[in-house]
């Protein structure tokens, strides 16, 4: 074979005359067919519309590959044959081009542009995707005028290329592509840009994109989807995956969520949790969404009134990784009525085996289960603090509002207002 390229653009070769050694046509370019490859996908197959219908040439018997032409080696290559659709298939043109690839680097979804090829071991393989407007430009056949209008204004238009060492199908074996750059890199990206790129990605690969993350990272990405959104994410998993989650969140997230989704499908999710993770949340959906209760979390660290700060230090230490918020340390009665709080840096800066009580303060700032996002902002930013603790009625404490809940609740107005 005497195939002559070295790395060419797949828009370059789409649409070119593909001909027989006598320079007969026998038909244009349609689309190449993709195998796994040693290194980087190869190219085994070409894909050519005659005036028969679509024909398939192994790549063995192509002899030239240009942007100018393409030539079978003989008058009648062997392997010349009608083209059949196979389901597992993957075609570059079909599967590849257009379709959305997850930048992990700049946390946001990208579509392909272009696809360049090139040569490794005589084999025509995949060497990377163009993400950038080069590459649209090129497409549409304005790349030279796009670069003419840039020396104009005496600026670049660079090149976007990921190569496919770090591309991946998003559904292993599945003709239908989308891609995923390092799916092993998911679980780096914050839960918020996570969001964002599930929300821009079709619905139907938003589980396999889930399948990719821990189960915590999930439960922040739910949460941080818009609320109409959450429905249709948690209606893309199973009920025994999405209930497995909700137990990883904190108990005032996971509520929020199943605020947000009909009362069949909540009910359905509480009753395959556990009894304890189902009963904290269910104490928590009771309360008006807009009150210190709807937003309230009952994760918050209590400490025994007759510790020592040594013995202080160490729960906390224990209990550190199980609780969301742990900036303060709240001191209960037997009848759980709060007698004091402790701030962490109060705790560290006395001595072991000093007692809690004394170090504690009791003149306790608070807000009932019913008070107002108003209420409680004013108090957390009167008193400069980063949560307060919340009472009910007896007066016994039953949770925290952490500032970034309240604030939560205010930004998408300002958001609006800014609109």
């Amino acid at each position: 074979m005497n195939t002559e390229y070295s790395e060419i653009y797949l828009s370059a070769v789409i649409g070119r005359s593909v001909i027989n050694s006598r320079g007969e046509e026998l038909g244009l370019l349609r689309d190449l067919i993709m195998v796994p490859g040693e290194v980087f996908p190869e190219v085994s197959h070409i894909v050519i519309k005659g005036r028969m219908g679509k024909m398939l040439l192994p790549w063995s018997e192509v002899s030239l590959f240009t942007h100018v032409v393409i030539s079978a080696a003989g008058v009648a290559p062997p392997g010349l044959c009608a083209y059949e659709y196979r389901e597992a298939e993957i075609l570059v043109r079909r599967d590849l081009l257009d379709k959305q690839i997850v930048d992990v680097d700049g946390a946001k979804v990208v579509r392909v542009n272009d696809i360049k090829l090139g040569k490794l071991h005589d084999k025509l393989c995949i060497f990377s995707v163009d993400i950038g407007f080069r590459g649209l430009l090129r497409r549409l056949g304005y790349e030279r005028f796009g670069d003419s209008v840039a020396r104009l204004i005496k600026k670049n238009i660079p090149n976007t290329e990921i190569s496919w060492e770090y591309v991946q199908p998003l559904e292993p074996h599945s003709s239908k592509l989308a891609l995923n750059i390092a799916r092993n890199q998911m679980n780096e990206i914050h839960p918020a840009d996570l969001a964002d790129i599930i929300e821009q990605i079709p619905i139907k690969n938003i589980k396999t994109v889930l399948e990719n993350i821990d189960p915590e990272t999930t439960g922040d990405t739910i949460y941080e989807l818009e609320p109409e959104m959450r429905s249709v994410v948690i209606g893309q998993m199973d009920a025994e995956h999405a209930s497995d989650i909700l137990e990883e969140m904190s108990p005032d997230d996971a509520a929020d969520v199943l605020a947000d989704l009909s009362e069949e499908t909540a009910q359905q999710l509480l009753g395959l949790m556990d009894d304890e993770e189902k009963e904290e949340i269910e104490e928590l959906l009771v309360h008006e969404e807009d009150t210190a209760g709807g937003f309230m979390t009952s994760e918050f660290l209590t400490l025994p009134l007759n510790h020592t700060v040594g013995a202080a230090i160490a729960d906390v230490r224990r209990l550190a990784g199980e609780i969301e918020t742990i900036n303060y340390a709240y001191l209960l009665d037997d009848a759980e009525h709060l007698e004091g709080v402790l701030s962490l840096q109060d705790l560290l800066a006395a001595k072991d085996d000093e007692l809690i009580v004394d170090i504690m303060e009791d003149n306790i700032r608070s807000v009932n289960v019913g008070d107002d996002p108003e209420e409680i902002l004013e108090t957390l930013t009167r008193y400069d603090l980063t949560a307060v603790p919340v009472l009910d009625e007896d007066q016994r404490m039953v949770g925290i509002v952490t500032v970034d809940d309240v604030l939560a609740h205010y930004l998408p107005r300002l958001v609006k207002k800014r609109g």
